[in-house]
């Protein structure tokens, strides 16, 4: 869990960043291997001109291709709200579909959606299925996913506030996210204050790049003493 969230404005010097951007900066601190830290191709951005989402996670694991043990469907358990209200805002419900075949149903539809933004979320993210697209892109809430489902099928969650794992992307409890239409990844939080500064500077150096590739004074030799300056 966070220790100490990020204050308003670092979270919206985030959100003005690509998450591209951010990756290469990530890159620069050498916290990690370049091939971790974030989601691979089977996480699609379902609003991808939306903009950036930046918040922190509530994991939960979820099934719909049974029934659960006890009880009905998803609103028949509703104790996972709770450990949702326990990570800092902005919040991003992150879901793991523990299905053989991941996306047979959605959990998230219209009325989910409007439960979630209630509850200080910004976003939804599932290797499983969304639904009712058009009406959650309305309301507001960023989703990525697998796929659309048409059924909700039997969706319902059976863990909540533990580590899971989407798209190859390791998640636990109120790590920071950061995601748009490029994938989904997660922000070491030691560093994460300090991205925007180094994103900016990167930003710069590969302005000078495709300045020179543009002007009438491209050369490769000039190409790589630029290069030799750019890192």
């Amino acid at each position: 869990m966070v220790n100490s969230p990020l204050r308003d404005e670092e979270l919206e010097a985030l959100r003005r960043i690509d998450t591209c951007t951010v990756s290469n900066a990530i890159e620069t601190f050498a916290v990690r291997l370049r091939n971790t830290g974030f989601a691979d191709a089977r996480l699609r951005c379902m609003f991808p001109d939306c903009g950036p989402l930046v918040g922190y996670a509530a994991t939960a694991r979820l099934r719909t291709g049974e029934p659960p043990i006890a009880g009905r469907i998803y609103h028949d358990r509703t104790d996972w709200w709770n450990s949702i209200l326990e990570v800092p805002t902005p919040r991003i419900v992150v879901l793991e579909d523990m299905d053989h075949h991941p996306g047979l149903g959605a959990f998230l539809g219209e009325v989910h959606a409007a439960i979630l933004l209630a509850l200080g979320c910004v976003g939804y993210v599932t290797n499983g299925a969304v639904r009712d697209l058009p009406r959650v892109r309305q309301l507001g809430l960023q989703l990525f996913a697998g796929n659309a489902a048409v059924s909700h099928a039997y969706a319902h969650i059976f863990d909540c506030g533990v580590p899971i794992v989407v798209a190859g992307l390791e998640v636990h409890p109120g790590d920071l996210l950061h995601g748009d239409q490029h994938g989904l990844l997660t922000v070491p939080t030691n560093i994460a204050s300090k991205i925007p500064a180094v994103a900016a500077k990167q930003r710069e150096s590969e302005e000078k790049i495709i300045q020179l590739c543009q002007s009438n004074e491209f050369s490769l030799e000039k190409l790589r003493e630029a290069l030799k300056l750019f890192s």
